[in-house]
C-alpha cells in the first residue's frame, strides 16, 4: 500500500498517546448552554427563538441568513434564557441564544427516526444536510450543503474523507474511526450518491494502522471506495495537501477543492452527514478531545453544543496543575484562551493545557538566513522575506511573494533557530489586506 505525502512539513512530538486509547465519553451539559450565531463561516444565522420560549432538542434556535449561513439547532431541552452578546473563542463578541437547560433532553418529532437514504433524492439529500446546519467541522467552518452542491455534480471525480488529523495532541477524529466506522463509510456513500462519476477515499495518516485496518476491512467490497495511506507529517491534514496527497492534483487559494474534481471533508463532518440523512439527527454534538500535560485524565469527550469549556475541563479531571497556555485546537493552529467561560461549537475540536509554555519562553533574535522555513513550507513560499513585509507594512511586497497562498499551519514558527513569530506577523497582514478588500 503506497504512502502519498508532499513537499515540506514537518515531523513532531504528536502527543497522542495521551489520550488515543481511551474509549470516547459522552458529557451531559449542566446549568446554561450559549449558543453564538456564526458557528461558520458566512452570514451570521438570525435567532428565530425569543426570550421565554420553551425550546426542544434539535428544534432550530437560529435560521440561515444568507446563502452562505448555516442553521444553528438547540441540543438540548429547556427554556431561552436570553439572546445576548456573548464571547467567543476568537475573542469577539457574537449574538448569542442562551439556553437553561431542564435537564430532561425532549425532542422535536421525528428527531432520531432512520430513514432509507438510498430511496432519497440528491435535493433531498442535499436539503437534510442543510436542515441538520451541518458545516465542515475539521475548523473552517464552511456550510456543507453548498459544498455537496458544486456547479456541476458530473465534474467531481473524487470524494475526499480526510482522516490525517496531523495536528498533535488531537485524536477525535482516530476514535471515531474506531468507534462509528459503519457510520463512516455510510456518509461517504450517502456522498457519493450525489456524484455518479465519483469514487470515495478515506486518507489516513500511517501512524493510525488500527484504524486503517478496520476501514479497509470494512470497504474491501466496495468498488467505489478505498483506504488511501498517507505519510504522519504535518500539515498532511490540510485540505490542499490531502487531495494531493489522495489524488495527485494541486489547488491554490484561489481555487475550491471541487475546480479540481475533488469534495473533501472531516471524519466528523462525514459521520454527521449521516446522521443527519440516514437517522434524522442534526449536528448538536461535537468530538472533543481535551487532554495536554495539565490535564488530570486526557480523554475525548461527545459533548453537546453550547456547553462551557469549563464543564469540559471537570469532566477530564480538571487541571494537575496551573496551566501556562490553554488552547483551543491543537498546539499549531488552535487559539490561546484567557477564559474557559466559553461555549462549544460546530468548529470546535480540542482543549489542550499545558503546564509550560514553551513558545513565550523561546528568545527571539535577527534572522540568520538559514532558510529552513522556506524548506517546510508546503506552499513553498518564502516567509523570512514575507515577514519582512509584514513588519514594514508592504502589503504590495507581501502580494508579490504569493503571501495570501499561505495558510497560517506554523511550520515555519515551529523550525525556526532563531524563535521569530513569522507566522503570527504573516496572519497579522494577511487580515490587513482581506479587510482592504472587503471595504473595496
Amino acid at each position: 500500500m503506497s504512502k502519498a505525502t508532499f513537499r515540506g512539513g514537518v515531523h513532531m512530538y504528536d502527543g497522542k498517546d495521551l489520550s488515543k486509547d481511551k474509549p470516547t465519553a459522552i458529557l451531559w451539559p449542566k446549568g446554561e448552554l450559549v449558543f453564538p450565531m456564526e458557528q461558520h463561516i458566512g452570514a451570521p444565522a438570525k435567532p428565530v427563538a425569543e426570550v421565554g420560549d420553551k425550546v426542544l432538542v434539535g428544534q432550530r434556535i437560529g435560521e440561515a441568513s444568507a446563502f452562505v449561513s448555516a442553521h444553528v439547532i438547540s441540543s438540548v431541552s429547556g427554556t431561552v434564557k436570553a439572546i445576548e452578546k456573548r464571547r467567543m473563542v476568537s475573542g469577539a463578541m457574537c449574538d448569542s441564544i442562551v439556553i437553561e437547560n431542564d435537564g430532561e433532553y425532549n425532542t422535536i418529532e421525528g428527531f432520531g427516526e432512520k430513514r432509507d437514504y438510498t430511496g432519497l433524492s440528491k435535493e433531498e439529500i442535499r436539503r437534510c444536510v442543510q436542515d441538520a446546519g451541518i458545516v465542515g467541522m475539521g475548523g473552517a467552518g464552511f456550510p456543507t450543503h453548498i459544498k455537496l452542491t458544486p456547479k456541476r455534480d458530473d465534474a467531481i471525480d473524487y470524494v475526499i474523507v480526510n482522516g490525517a488529523e496531523c495536528e498533535p495532541y488531537l485524536t477525535s477524529d482516530y476514535r471515531m474511526m474506531l468507534e462509528e466506522s459503519e457510520k463512516l463509510v455510510a456518509g461517504l456513500k450517502i456522498m457519493l450518491c450525489l456524484f455518479e462519476n465519483a469514487k470515495g477515499i478515506i486518507l489516513i495518516e500511517d501512524n493510525k494502522p488500527d484504524a486503517i485496518r478496520k476501514l479497509s476491512e470494512l470497504v474491501k467490497n466496495e468498488d467505489c471506495i478505498k483506504v488511501k495511506v498517507a505519510k504522519t507529517k504535518y500539515p498532511q491534514g490540510a485540505e490542499r495537501q490531502a487531495i494531493y496527497a489522495a489524488t495527485g492534483r494541486k489547488i491554490n487559494s484561489s481555487m475550491l477543492p471541487a475546480d479540481v474534481g475533488c469534495v473533501v471533508d472531516n471524519v466528523d463532518t462525514v459521520i454527521s452527514i449521516y446522521m443527519a440523512v440516514a437517522e434524522s439527527t442534526p449536528l448538536i454534538r461535537r468530538i472533543i478531545t481535551v487532554t495536554g500535560d495539565a490535564i488530570a485524565n486526557p480523554q475525548n469527550f461527545s459533548v453537546r453544543t453550547g456547553t462551557a469549556y469549563s464543564e469540559l475541563i471537570s469532566a477530564a479531571g480538571g487541571f494537575t496543575v496551573t496551566p501556562e497556555k490553554v488552547i483551543s485546537g491543537g498546539p499549531m493552529m488552535g487559539t490561546a484562551l484567557f477564559e474557559l467561560n466559553l461555549p462549544v461549537t460546530k468548529t470546535s475540536s480540542a482543549l489542550l493545557a499545558m503546564a509550560k509554555d514553551n513558545v513565550a519562553e523561546l528568545p527571539t533574535t535577527a534572522c540568520i538566513r538559514c532558510g529552513r522555513c522556506i524548506s517546510v513550507c508546503p506552499s513553498r513560499l518564502v516567509p523570512q522575506r514575507m515577514m519582512e513585509c509584514a513588519e514594514h507594512f508592504d502589503n504590495a511586497g507581501f502580494l508579490g511573494l504569493d503571501g495570501m497562498e499561505c495558510y497560517e499551519c506554523g511550520s515555519c514558527t515551529y523550525v525556526c533557530p532563531a524563535g521569530r513569530r513569522l507566522t503570527q506577523a504573516i496572519k497579522q497582514t494577511r487580515r490587513s489586506i482581506l479587510d482592504e478588500r472587503r471595504k473595496k
